[in-house]
């Protein structure tokens, strides 16, 4: 179709040929794990794991450990590990003061003879105000690709898994282009510093040079020039995009206007860009039947149970339940008639992070972005855009929505969502008092 866009990104992307066998869909976060770590094991010539964070608990030490080993068996194995510099140097939230990962990484470099460096990427100057929030392990030839960290619930380790979407492409010109990324725009950045090593350098020393990183950021591209425009049959495209109206957020637009049919849509945090909302209510006015799926404000891995003493992070699933009410009462009419459809995920005390989009049945997008402002505006973000013009890859798409849509409920009106008056009473209060000065509408901006 024409776009609807005076300078359309979509037709323009170059992308890499693949065929069907060469993308498989993992089960969950169990298979997840399984694969990473036979990846890691049989590794012959680069491991590059990027992610927000690698977290000091058993399957954060298993990883780390199995890279070890790796390198052990293989010295000349080439291995990065990549996480977001502000994020390795803090403790989790609500837990105290403490010294962050990163003095685990110390202390696993010093306790192992083998080479296995841990570079932290400083996005901003503030974890607030944007992290790395690429995502992709590159592993040889192949990329696993998940909106997951590496933790425990990442990885489903013990008894409670945060879901998530997992793919492993065999493509070596994908895994080529990824690679050079965090080679040649990262570590090659003065901004990026090993954290596995000691005396690291204040953030307030490196304002100047994190400042350069996210300018040259703003214009960097994955590499595709052994790719191609037009292939006509299933590819893969991998976009970067940081800043205010930026490539990935631009594509993710032009997907939804794109859309003829179906639109499938998945986010943890209901807080939709201002360019997102428009394009889903023009897709909608052209009769677009569209379905979103959100995680239930308990599967929201911000959530805190009453019982437990308030935090203010506790607020933000209700933020998003509120925002979530809101779409629903403007939309209602279409969820009468069953054009929109509104889902909420819960599994038990699970949590969900799911991510991405499906556009007809055509288009898949795997992405980290959450659809929200902060991802469009503050994050370092990146997608992988799989077309399949000839419906080349149909059956492994529909198990994959088949096994997301197995622990949704869809919302049959906006009244089913709860209001203020229905949260705990420390919620509330604190709702209450943000709404009088009017920080809410900064709090979507950034959370």
């Amino acid at each position: 179709m024409p776009s609807l866009f005076k300078r359309s990104l979509l037709p323009k992307l170059r992308s890499f040929p693949l065929t069907a066998d060469a993308i498989e869909v993992l089960s969950g976060a169990a298979e997840f794990r399984r694969c990473l770590l036979e990846k890691i094991a049989q590794a012959q010539h680069r491991i590059y794991l990027v992610a927000l964070y690698l977290q000091q608990d058993e399957a954060g030490q298993e990883v780390f450990e199995a890279l070890h080993a790796a390198k052990a068996a293989r010295p000349e194995l080439e291995i990065v590990v990549m996480v977001d510099w502000l994020r390795a140097q803090r403790g989790l939230i609500g837990a105290g003061k403490q010294p962050g990962n990163s003095a685990w990484y110390q202390a696993m470099t010093q306790a192992h003879p083998t080479h296995v460096p841990v570079y932290g990427v400083p996005v901003q100057t503030r974890e607030l105000f944007g992290v790395l929030h690429l995502k992709g392990f590159v592993i040889d030839d192949s990329v696993l690709y998940s909106g997951a960290s590496l933790n425990n619930v990442y990885l489903h380790k013990f008894d409670k898994y945060r879901f998530d979407r997992y793919h492993l492409i065999h493509n070596k010109p994908l895994a080529d282009s990824m690679q050079h990324l965090v080679e040649h725009g990262l570590v090659a950045s003065k901004a990026v510093h090993r954290l596995d090593l000691p005396n690291l350098p204040t953030t307030r020393s490196l304002r100047n040079d994190i400042g350069d990183l996210r300018s040259r950021l703003k214009h960097a591209t994955y590499d595709t020039t052994a790719g191609q425009a037009g292939i006509g049959g299933l590819s893969v495209s991998p976009l970067l995009g940081v800043g205010k109206n930026n490539p990935l957020s631009r594509v993710i637009c032009e997907l939804i206007a794109s859309a003829q049919q179906q639109l499938t849509l998945c986010t943890p945090y209901f807080n939709l860009p201002l360019p997102v909302t428009r394009e889903i209510n023009r897709a909608l006015a052209r009769g677009v039947k569209i379905d979103i799926i959100v995680g239930d404000k308990t599967a929201n891995d911000f959530y805190i149970p009453p019982s437990e003493p308030f935090r203010i992070i506790a607020a933000l699933p209700y933020l998003y339940e509120i925002s979530l009410r809101r779409f629903a009462k403007r939309h209602q009419r279409m969820i009468d008639s069953g054009q929109l459809s509104l889902h909420l995920w819960r599994d038990g005390d699970n949590t969900y992070h799911l991510k991405g989009m499906w556009v007809d049945e055509r288009y898949t997008l795997l992405t980290g972005n959450n659809l929200n402002p902060r991802a469009f505006r503050l994050d370092l973000e990146n997608a992988l855009l799989i077309d399949d013009p000839q419906g080349q890859w149909l059956a492994p798409r529909r198990s994959e929505l088949a096994e997301i849509f197995r622990h949704a409920t869809r919302i049959q009106g906006y009244q089913q969502l709860q209001t203020l008056v229905d949260y705990p009473e420390a919620v509330g209060k604190f709702l209450r008092r943000v709404s009088r000065v009017r920080v809410e509408r900064l709090l979507y901006r950034i959370l």
